[in-house]
C-alpha cells in the first residue's frame, strides 16, 4: 500500500480529531487508539468511506498500546507517522494529590508516548517516518496545582529530542506545545459547545484570539511531512498565539 499511514492516540475529539481529519483530507490513512467509544463511533460514522480504523482502549494501558499499533500495521501494511495526543490533567493542590492521581497523568501523557514510540519504531524506521508528541505550554510555565500535568508535558518535550537522537536519521521526532486551545466545537456531539470568549481572553494573545484545534493540526501536518520538514527534528513548536512571549505586569 502506497498511501501514508498515521497512528494517533486520542484521535476522536479536540486536537486529535482535527488532526485526524486534516490527515485524511491530505490522503493519509489514519489508525488510532481512543478511550471514548462514543467519540470514536462518531468519528468513524462521519467518515464511513475513509481509510480509518480506531481501536477502543486506554493510551495508559501497555497492552492496549502494543496491540493497537500492531493491528494498525497489519491492516494498513505500514506506519509513516505517530502522533501522541491523548492526555489527562489533574489540577489538584499538592497536599491533596495522591500517588494514584499523579501516576495516572504520567501513565497516559508521558509513559503512553514512550510505549507508542517503542511499539511503532520498527515500522517508522522502515518508512523513514516521523513522531509528533503533543505537549503543552505548561511545560514552560505553570498555574497553581498543575504539578502532574506540567511534569508530564515537560517530559514530552525532553522525550521528543531524546527520540530524535536515538531514532535519527531514519525517524524524525518533534513536540508541539499548544497554549489555550478552544476544543468545544471539536468535542463529541453530547458535549459540544459554542465558544464564548471575552475581550480580555483574546487580548492576552498577541495573535488577538484564542487558538483552535485546527491551528495545532496544521503544525502537525507540516512536521509529519518528510519533504517539507525533513530537516526538522528534536524541536518543540509552541502554538499559543504568542501568549507565553508576552510580558504581563499587575495593574
Amino acid at each position: 500500500m502506497s498511501r501514508r499511514v498515521a497512528f494517533l492516540s486520542g484521535p476522536a475529539q479536540g486536537i486529535g480529531r482535527a488532526t485526524a481529519e486534516a490527515l485524511l483530507a491530505d490522503g493519509w490513512a489514519v489508525a488510532g487508539l481512543e478511550i471514548d467509544a462514543e467519540a470514536a463511533d462518531e468519528l468513524e460514522g462521519d467518515h464511513p468511506d475513509a481509510p480509518l480504523w480506531i481501536a477502543r482502549g486506554d493510551a495508559g494501558d501497555a497492552e492496549a498500546v502494543r496491540t493497537s499499533v500492531a493491528e494498525a500495521e497489519r491492516r494498513f501494511g505500514r506506519l509513516d507517522g505517530l502522533v501522541h495526543v491523548a492526555g489527562v490533567a489533574a489540577w489538584t493542590p499538592l497536599d491533596e494529590l495522591d500517588d494514584a492521581a499523579w501516576q495516572r497523568v504520567l501513565d497516559v501523557n508521558l509513559t503512553g508516548a514512550y510505549r507508542l514510540a517503542r511499539a511503532a519504531a520498527p515500522a517508522l524506521r522502515r518508512a523513514r517516518g516521523a513522531i509528533v508528541l503533543i505537549a503543552s505550554s505548561r511545560a514552560f510555565q505553570s498555574e497553581p496545582h498543575g504539578e502532574a500535568y506540567a511534569a508530564s508535558k515537560g517530559g514530552l518535550v525532553s522525550l521528543a529530542h531524546a527520540l530524535a537522537a536515538s531514532l535519527g536519521p531514519e525517524v524524525r521526532a518533534n513536540a508541539v506545545a499548544p497554549g489555550w486551545i478552544e476544543s468545544g466545537p471539536w468535542a463529541k456531539r453530547a458535549e459540544r459547545r459554542r465558544p464564548e470568549h471575552r475581550e480580555i481572553d483574546r487580548a492576552q494573545h498577541p495573535a488577538g484570539r484564542v487558538g483552535t484545534p485546527e491551528d495545532v493540526a496544521e503544525v502537525v501536518r507540516f512536521l509529519l511531512d518528510g519533504e517539507r520538514a525533513g530537516f526538522v527534528t528534536g524541536q518543540t513548536w509552541t502554538v499559543d498565539g504568542g501568549m507565553t512571549r508576552r510580558m504581563r505586569y499587575a495593574d
